[in-house]
């Protein structure tokens, strides 16, 4: 057997009688005595590496790294080049290669003469695959993982930031942003404070066991400087879907309350600013918000696009019409979205920009304005209108998923993986 120097290898030494991809603690087993109980639950925290006794004899385990690809890995578990070769086609039949990541798992068993016998590889997400030596080279069987989706309940305090708050909670990145954009009509994601706190009913997504990401969030309850909003999920007869307040008014508002997402103000609306390139005090129509550049600009607000194009201290902006009075502005942009043109409608939230310093700027920036009918508004100030509300052919419906959703949010947080019934542990 080829000797091993790559750190995340394991050897066993002795043969357990069963062995498992996670240490499991029986104690973590949850079993419903009602009628739809039909297999075990584990909570996927109680998930652990595994440990060189768990594993059985005459066997290893590599981690795949950066840099590694799938001949390099069974060439280092000992499979000479041409049976590497060949073992790495038979995969390319059924996995698409690029899925193998760093962190995925490969467990070789050896022979009692070092030859390989089988190789077992472990594809986050996917699912697992055998490869069994036969006479005639190795036998390749697919097993791929039971993709489902489980309503998970999550909660947590915001101590420093919404990202910082989920990643304590074990979450991911991803529903910061279905948060933001659920709450951005009520909540300024600028100023969140510490004590805020949120609780979401979301549908989680898994491969067998493996969580691999997220679906819609069905209801979310956030308080912000004491001040709790709720939303609850609700698909339109055109198959669209919503977020709406208790009554069915919808969250959505006319006007978002930035263009942008997580930035900060750096200079705000105002009659008499001391302008710092020009050295004298001017008013400052609109409201900056600092960001890098290239970060993507959104239109506040559904309108036609009057105007694209490059002016001056403006540099490159963009100005669209909402309504016969209401105009908003966009300025200093890097540039403007693939095919972004005069005439052109455009809906709310979607991507006009790119923040930029064009123009009179002493850092990447955006100045979004908002004119009505001639007149400078201080864009912070500014009400929205709400849209109607739900159509009362859907409100009972509605209310109905209120009623349950709600109570699920006053529940504490669950993060419970169900797993198929008939699951193999490879590893």
């Amino acid at each position: 057997m080829k000797k091993l120097k790559r750190p995340g290898a394991f050897l066993a030494a002795v043969v357990p009688a069963s062995f498992l991809l996670a240490s499991i603690n029986p104690s973590s087993l949850i079993f419903d005595a009602g009628p739809k109980a039909s297999h075990p639950q584990l909570r996927y925290a109680d998930l652990a590496a595994p440990e060189p006794a768990a594993l059985p004899a005459h066997s290893i385990v590599l981690t795949v790294e950066s840099g590694d690809t799938l001949d390099s890995l069974l060439t280092d578990g000992g499979l000479d080049r041409s049976e590497s070769g060949g073992l790495v086609r038979e995969v390319a039949r059924t996995l698409d290669l690029r899925r193998l990541r760093p962190g995925n798992l490969i467990r070789f068993h050896y022979q009692p003469d070092g030859r390989v016998d089988s190789v077992e590889l472990k594809v986050i997400g996917w699912g697992e695959i055998d490869a069994v030596r036969t006479d005639s080279g190795f036998l390749v069987v697919p097993q791929v993982a039971v993709q489902n989706e489980i309503d998970t309940i999550i909660s947590a305090r915001i101590e420093t930031s919404l990202y910082d708050s989920l990643k304590a909670e074990g979450e991911g990145p991803q529903l910061a942003q279905q948060i933001a954009d659920i709450f951005q009509w009520d909540v300024d994601f600028f100023a969140l404070q510490r004590g805020d706190e949120f609780s979401l009913v979301v549908k989680k997504k898994f491969a067998d066991s493996d969580p691999v990401g997220y679906g819609p969030i069905l209801a979310a309850r956030f308080t912000h400087e004491g001040q709790t909003f709720e939303a609850f999920r609700q698909e339109t007869s055109d198959g669209r879907a919503g977020y709406y307040g208790r009554t069915g008014m919808p969250l959505r508002k006319q006007f978002l309350r930035a263009p942008l997402k997580f930035t900060r103000i750096t200079s705000k609306f105002s009659k008499s600013r001391w302008h710092p390139i020009l050295h004298c005090f001017k008013p400052h129509h609109g409201v900056d918000y600092g960001a890098p550049v290239g970060t993507p600009v959104m239109t506040t607000a559904d309108g036609v696009v009057v105007e694209a194009g490059r002016k001056g201290g403006e540099g490159n902006y963009i100005r669209i019409r909402h309504t016969s009075r209401l105009d908003t502005y966009y300025l200093h942009l890097s540039h403007f979205a693939k095919g972004l043109r005069r005439g052109r409608k455009v809906l709310q939230g979607e991507v006009i920009g790119y923040v930029g310093r064009t123009g009179l700027a002493t850092g990447p920036h955006l100045d979004y304005r908002v004119n009505d009918h001639g007149k400078w508004l201080n864009p912070l100030n500014l009400k929205s209108i709400s849209p109607d509300p739900l159509p009362k052919t859907l409100l009972q419906q509605f209310r109905t998923n209120v009623i349950r959703l709600a109570a699920r949010l006053a529940l504490p947080a669950s993060q419970v993986a169900e797993f198929t019934p008939k699951r193999r542990a490879l590893f």
